[in-house]
């Protein structure tokens, strides 16, 4: 078909040539207005460089002595010249014939092109800037007319016909081919817009699949992976790639939130949604229609059909947070969820199919609620096929250090502040110390006041943390009162260095620093040598 259309369009091209030829006795005339209009017709009626070029060729080729067709661009900044598209009687083909001009003729091309609207070359290799782009292209000797294309004041390119042969271009020629300047210019800047806006998109595209496979990435980096965390990141890495369900069980602020998530992002599903369900914070009366979604006039004020959390986490992760918040008429409805893998709208009657991964969390004891006829237990033996514990942060102090340094590198860029403060001498000793009730979330909104309470000096936490219950007095979470402040960084390499002679300079095995910190022997060698403490040989000598 295609084929056909161009073969039509090539006869055309001749016959016309033909008639005109025949009707002028070989001398090409065109009415100014009619040049002006079929060209501005043909150059601004598509964005598709070759098509547009190559309807201006078919025209201009039956008024003028015409073989090629050139659109150019010229980079000042590079000090270039591109022939981006050609077209002659075959058709129109973009290209990228890039040509550097030495300084003197950028200079000359500035100064040429500031007054003439049209550069007229009796043969291109007598021109010096024509001669050279048809060397580097592999033009033959041929006559030539430039259009100067300028947009906003500025020189962007030129608007080319060539023709073989020398002198074949008179005034009329000239006086026409100024016509076309400014369409020209317009069609030829729309174009580049057009190719920045795709471009942009082509790379807003690649820099969002570099973020989420970054993102999935970044979720082995949670604060503590590599510390308190280690068994439960083991778990998370373990279940991550199946769909089994999962429950969190952990106090409040003890970011299983976080843990969900990396679950999700580290699962094939990490492209789909992540919803997430705070079931304690919607009301009794809406949990079903929050859930499960609604049918237009289920009930007054439903307007229209809402989807609900579960069919919005279709092909992705739904997190139930405080599920043990669920009222009992929403624990049936979640089971079925579970079981059949469907779900029903409140008001409707057809049961609609979901593709989800259920991750659920609580901070009480469900197995007692069962117990107690207040949670279901053929719901709870659903949920709780892969449970993760999430210690506490007393139970994990080897962990304070990093996320006091987390939050305060967070909170500083969110308060835009210039330097990262350091620590008053004596805040690590009660940070240690102090058994943290509301665990992470309570660490973070107490750099976040010890930042606004600072006024650029070293933060301090008098006043911030309540009284410790259990200052447990373990010399190894005692640490100097030194006169200068100290970074974060030398707090844990004391730490490291207490534990390891704690340990009588063993890392590894019973009774060694990694099993005392928790660690991974070859993690815990690792920071050694990031902190510049020396083990092994170097330790010895």
């Amino acid at each position: 078909m295609m084929e056909t259309y161009w073969h039509i369009c090539q006869l055309q091209f001749i016959l016309s040539h033909t008639i005109v030829m025949w009707r002028t006795g070989g001398a090409m005339i065109a009415d100014e207005n009619e040049f002006f209009r079929e060209l501005t017709l043909r150059i601004c009626g598509t964005l598709d460089l070759e098509k547009a070029l190559w309807q201006c060729f078919l025209y201009v080729s039956t008024v003028m002595p015409a073989d090629d067709l050139d659109l150019i661009i010229y980079d000042s900044a590079l000090g270039t010249i591109d022939v981006v598209a050609t077209a002659n009687a075959t058709g129109g083909i973009t290209r990228m014939d890039k040509t550097h001009l030495p300084p003197a003729l950028r200079q000359e091309i500035e100064e040429a092109y500031r007054h003439p609207r049209v550069r007229v070359a009796d043969n291109v290799f007598d021109d010096p800037i024509l001669g050279r782009i048809a060397q580097n292209v592999g033009w033959e000797p041929c006559s030539m007319m430039l259009g100067r294309l300028i947009i906003d004041g500025k020189y962007i390119g030129a608007f080319g016909v060539r023709s073989a042969g020398t002198g074949r271009y008179k005034e009329d020629h000239v006086r026409l081919w100024s016509l076309v300047n400014e369409p020209a210019a317009i069609a030829l800047a729309n174009s580049r817009r057009l190719r920045e806006v795709v471009d942009l998109k082509d790379m807003l595209a690649d820099d969002n699949r570099y973020l989420r496979d970054e993102l999935r990435k970044n979720t082995v980096e949670i604060v503590g992976a590599d510390f308190g965390l280690r068994d439960v990141m083991e778990n998370v890495r373990k279940v991550a790639p199946l769909t089994s369900p999962v429950l969190l069980v952990g106090d409040t602020g003890t970011g299983k939130e976080v843990i969900a998530n990396a679950i999700h992002n580290l699962s094939p599903r990490y492209n789909g949604p992540f919803v997430k369900v705070n079931c304690g914070a919607i009301p009794e009366s809406l949990i079903d229609s929050e859930l499960f979604g609604h049918e237009k006039g289920a009930f007054t004020g439903a307007v229209a059909r809402k989807r609900g959390r579960f069919e919005r986490a279709h092909g992705g992760t739904i997190f139930l947070d405080e599920i043990s918040e669920l009222p009992p008429h929403a624990q049936v409805r979640l089971l079925r969820v579970l079981q059949e893998k469907e779900i029903e709208r409140v008001g409707g009657t057809e049961p609609v199919k979901v593709d989800i991964r259920v991750i659920s969390a609580t901070n009480r004891n469900l197995e007692k609620m069962v117990e107690q006829g207040d949670f279901r237990g053929d719901l709870y033996f659903r949920i709780k096929v892969f449970p993760i514990d999430v210690p506490p942060l007393r139970a994990r102090r080897n962990d304070i250090p990093a996320l006091v340094q987390h939050f305060i590198r967070k909170k500083s860029r969110e308060m835009v502040r210039h330097t990262v403060p350091v620590l008053a001498p004596g805040a690590i000793d009660a940070l240690m110390t102090y058994d943290w009730p509301g665990n992470v979330r309570e660490v973070e909104n107490a750099v976040e006041r010890a930042l606004i309470l600072s006024d650029g000096k070293p933060l301090k936490f008098d006043g911030i943390l309540g009284v410790s219950k259990s200052a447990r007095g373990n010399p190894l979470l005692t640490f100097g009162t030194d006169v200068s402040p100290v970074s974060l960084q030398e707090v844990e390499a004391d730490h490291i260095r207490r534990v390891l002679e704690s340990a009588g300079g063993k890392i590894e095995g019973p009774g060694g620093a990694a099993e005392i910190l928790g660690m991974n022997p070859g993690t815990l060698r690792h920071r050694m040598r990031k902190l510049g403490i020396p083990f092994g040989r170097k330790a010895r000598t």
